[in-house]
């Protein structure tokens, strides 16, 4: 990555719907090369995708919590059923798999604390090799970004 792909990333991070003819501008290259630099960034999976950001709140979600959950082992076929089985909730908007304490880390978005109550009951408790939930609340969200802060001096 050059000083170009990173303006370029820039400007998508602040305008993901930024056209091309107006990208090319800003970056300072024809539209057919930055038409091709931006191809080889998705292409690569530097960029991996472009959507909008919706709120959960807005669409009657929102309650956050932050679940820890732990399995009664770590071989992969426990693993394997365990994500099968939370990528199917609906209500699970990010999953990671840790080191540590617990064996992954969930956001969940709920209506209110008795959804959050079905959603623990028919999804969490119910997902297989599960033997311990944390489940913390989360008061007020302070940052939420999409992506690690890019600038020109990472080149």
């Amino acid at each position: 990555m050059d000083k170009i792909d990173i303006a370029i990333l820039m400007e998508l991070q602040n305008d993901g719907r930024i056209s091309n003819a107006a990208l090319a501008d800003k970056v300072g290259l024809s539209q057919s090369a930055c038409s091709r630099r931006l191809d080889m960034l998705e292409k690569s999976g530097t960029v991996r995708g472009y959507h909008a950001r919706l709120s959960n709140a807005a669409l009657g979600h929102p309650v956050t919590v932050i679940v820890h959950m732990s399995l009664a082992g770590q071989s992969e076929k426990m693993l394997t059923e365990f994500e099968a089985s939370v990528k199917r909730c609906p209500n699970v908007l990010v999953c990671y798999l840790m080191s540590g304490e617990y064996d992954y880390l969930l956001r969940v978005a709920a209506r209110d604390l008795a959804d959050f109550e079905r959603v623990h009951k028919e999804w969490l408790s119910a997902m297989p090799h599960v033997t311990k939930i944390n489940s913390s609340f989360a008061l007020r969200e302070v940052v939420d970004r999409t992506g690690v802060g890019i600038s020109p001096v990472m080149v």
